[in-house]
């Protein structure tokens, strides 16, 4: 063998010993080695009882994996030994060179490991899409069976982190159980009801920690199959649940924004328009569905029902059902995607100081940034023309953006984000007593003083903002819990991290695979 066929060899075969290299031949598309094993010596494969009588040989076409973008076949000369001895049950068995071959494989080891991580990240059909381009013979059936879910220890891990995840959004759920100190997944529940969950906790002691959001049906296995684990909620979601409450406060009081904003004194001169808003499509669609809604739960429908003959999702028929019709309509009207609302105050001003000209006009908003159409415009200096221009609303912040404002830090914010809060606070009382709730809540968490809980809690149900005050008996309910969020060091981050991961391997998938598959998937170790 010359010094090349010793370095490739070297290549091929790294840290494999018992082969030797003849030969081998190369084309545009295929390479094939020709070796043959060297040891004088194997163990037989059921009694491990050393042999070195020769039988016979024979070639076996192993696949391995590709050189250059070309496929690779070797072509791997083998003996079968006699087994010498005379209790066992086998009188002759065939070498297997460890590295290489394996009993009724027709891929090498390092062939089918490749296979397997090309499957465990990208699935069947893109996964063979790769290998095509890689030079690999391999279909999505046979990189799909190389897939299998590793058994589950028989106890489960420290820190236990409990989170759900969609098969089908709002009609099918499943749980993953991840071990956080490890980071990686244990194991995955083909429901989220809490019976399954107690079941696997019972079958698999030894958690001491248990990491979830605030989910009912995961608190209630848990207390039933590991009372003595301690519960950890998940801090992100405390915040979430808190910047909704703030929201909604927000939303509920956004006529008193709207009456300060047009009590304020405006530098530009006025003119008679109309006064009231006139009923738009969408304003008439939400008083229909609110109308719809509740004479059918008047009725002695249940919500799911109502939902799916309203033909919306139960969480929209419940919004409808516990909101007060004038915060929807006033929420319908926020939502509106007019681009010429921000300029009619400076349109109606210019109007009344004698520009008339719509080309004219059209031309100074362009300039200010306005994207829309002429039309657009030329239909609003009409309505001017004529006198039944609806007055422009009041510039007022949305919820949404008030509740950024108050979440975030204060030093984080701009000067013109300070100022707009301030004015904010001002406007409204309710809001004020909000922020100062809202921004005390965030310090707890980041400071993890969980013993100041109580008296926070304490502060939320003595207010007078339904939301907020709804927020502290939620977090009373789950006390114990909330507090060691705020204590410990330990969170969903991790959990939220592998939902993540699902969702991508559901649509490498196509949202056609079934739970085994998924769970083989996400349990694979790379």
């Amino acid at each position: 063998m010359g010094a090349t066929e010793r370095s490739i060899e070297q290549l091929l075969y790294p840290g494999i010993d018992g082969v030797a290299m003849e030969g081998f031949t190369a084309d545009d598309c295929l390479v094939e080695v020709r070796a043959f094993s060297r040891t004088p010596l194997r163990l037989c494969s059921t009694c491990g009882v050393p042999s070195k009588r020769v039988h016979s040989r024979y070639e076996r076409r192993i696949s391995d994996r590709p050189v250059a973008g070309r496929s690779t076949v070797i072509l791997l000369t083998v003996c079968w030994f006699f087994c010498d001895n005379t209790g066992c049950v086998r009188r002759t068995f065939v070498e297997q060179i460890a590295g290489i071959s394996e009993r009724y494989r027709q891929a090498s080891t390092g062939l089918r490991q490749l296979l397997h991580a090309i499957a465990t990240e990208l699935g069947g059909r893109p996964g063979s899409r790769l290998c095509r381009k890689m030079g690999v013979p391999a279909g999505r059936m046979r990189l799909l069976q190389l897939l299998h879910a590793p058994p589950v220890a028989q106890r489960a891990p420290r820190i236990l982190g409990v989170d759900e995840f969609a098969f089908r959004r709002g009609r099918a759920y499943g749980t993953i159980l991840v071990d956080v100190e490890k980071r990686c997944p244990v194991d995955v529940l083909p429901d989220r009801t809490s019976e399954t969950l107690a079941s696997w906790l019972v079958a698999h002691p030894g958690v001491e920690i248990v990491c979830r959001d605030r989910a009912s049906a995961y608190t209630r296995a848990i207390k039933e199959a590991a009372p003595h684990a301690v519960e950890v909620a998940d801090r992100w979601h405390l915040l979430r649940n808190l910047s909704q409450a703030v929201e909604k406060t927000c939303q509920q009081h956004r006529s008193c924004l709207r009456k300060y904003a047009e009590q304020a004194p405006s530098p530009t001169p006025s003119m008679p328009l109309l006064e009231a808003l006139p009923p738009t499509l969408i304003v008439q669609r939400v008083q229909q569905r609110h109308e719809l809604i509740n004479r059918m739960l008047d009725g002695g429908y249940p919500l799911s029902e109502v939902a799916r003959r309203v033909g919306l999702d139960r969480k929209t028929a419940r919004r409808y059902r516990d909101t007060e019709l004038d915060v929807l309509i006033a929420s319908a009207r926020d939502r509106r995607n007019v681009p010429l609302d921000r300029y009619k105050p400076f349109l109606q001003a210019q109007f009344a100081s004698g520009v008339t000209s719509a080309k004219e006009l059209y031309d100074q908003i362009c300039a200010q940034g306005f994207q829309g159409g002429y039309s657009t415009l030329s239909r609003y200096v009409l309505s001017l023309r004529n006198g039944v221009a609806v007055a422009a609303p009041a510039q007022i912040p949305s919820p949404r953006s008030i509740t950024a404002w108050i979440m975030r830090p204060r030093e984080s914010l701009s000067t013109s984000e300070v100022t707009r809060l301030d004015e904010v606070r001002i406007a409204c009382p309710d809001i004020t007593e909000a922020c100062n709730l809202a921004r005390a809540f965030p310090d707890l968490v980041r400071h993890r003083r969980g013993t100041m809980l109580g008296l926070w809690i304490r502060e939320a149900e003595q207010s007078t903002i339904g939301p907020i005050r709804s927020f502290g008996s939620f977090l009373r309910q789950d006390f114990d819990a909330v507090t060691a969020g705020l204590t410990l060091p330990y969170s969903s981050g991790v959990v939220e991290g592998h939902v993540c991961r699902v969702k991508l391997l559901k649509r490498s998938m196509y949202g056609r695979a079934t739970f085994a598959l998924l769970r083989a998937r996400i349990l694979a170790r790379p």
